[in-house]
């Protein structure tokens, strides 16, 4: 037991033991802090090999939320753990009511009901709007990140970033080898494995990152 540890003294203890237990990872600076908070919250280390980080994700995520994009997730437990703190000293905008899932919205429900698929599919086609140059962070379903996939191919809708961590068994493998083909910045987690806890972690990572940069990103 070490007594009297402050939790800015127990996350900085955590760093140092993941660094040192990560050993030569081989991710840049810039990507590694993201990496690290995503095993803070887990205490996994075997996520390591399973993560791919495409097309510049993190200076990408840095911009966007420098930039005020809105944020879209696929469950409102996603949402909830988000630091809103934080995502306020990078840009005002952001607030309770602009990052975005309406999984609950009664008329994603009704048209759910009505199609015979799932809520995740007409969450994010409700949202498209902000889909569009935003940021879109998926840690539940893979029916949610299919459709981003095909709103990219389909209509052309681009988000500036997507973090795309479902978890499940079923159509899971489909829908990450269909994100691995869009032309976008994307975190991936390869495999059935994922959650709304990697999600969160990675994008909370990103905003600290923003704060940390300073200006003159590209």
């Amino acid at each position: 037991m070490i007594p009297n540890l402050t939790g800015e003294e127990i996350e900085k203890r955590s760093f140092e033991i993941i660094d040192r237990e990560a050993g030569d990872h081989g991710f840049d600076a810039l990507t590694w802090p993201v990496v690290r908070r995503m095993i803070h919250a887990s205490a996994d280390f075997s996520i390591l090999p399973r993560l791919l980080f495409l097309n510049n994700p993190i200076r990408a995520g840095i911009r966007a939320l420098k930039a005020g994009a809105p944020i879209v997730t696929d469950s409102t437990m996603l949402k909830s753990g988000l630091s809103l703190a934080r995502l306020q000293k990078i840009h005002p905008i952001y607030a309770k009511d602009n990052i975005f899932c309406n999984i609950a919205d009664p008329e994603v429900s009704r048209q759910a009901k009505k199609a015979r698929q799932p809520r995740s599919i007409f969450n994010m086609r409700s949202l498209k709007n902000k889909i569009s140059g935003g940021i879109v962070c998926i840690g539940n379903a893979p029916t949610a990140l299919l459709e981003v996939c095909r709103l990219a191919q389909e209509e052309k809708i681009l988000p500036a970033l997507l973090i795309a961590m479902p978890v499940g068994f079923v159509n899971i493998l489909e829908a990450k080898e269909a994100a691995l083909t869009l032309p976008i910045p994307l975190i991936l987690m390869k495999g059935r494995r994922g959650g709304t806890t990697f999600a969160v972690a990675a994008l909370n990572g990103i905003a600290v990152q923003a704060l940390a940069s300073g200006e003159g990103i590209s």
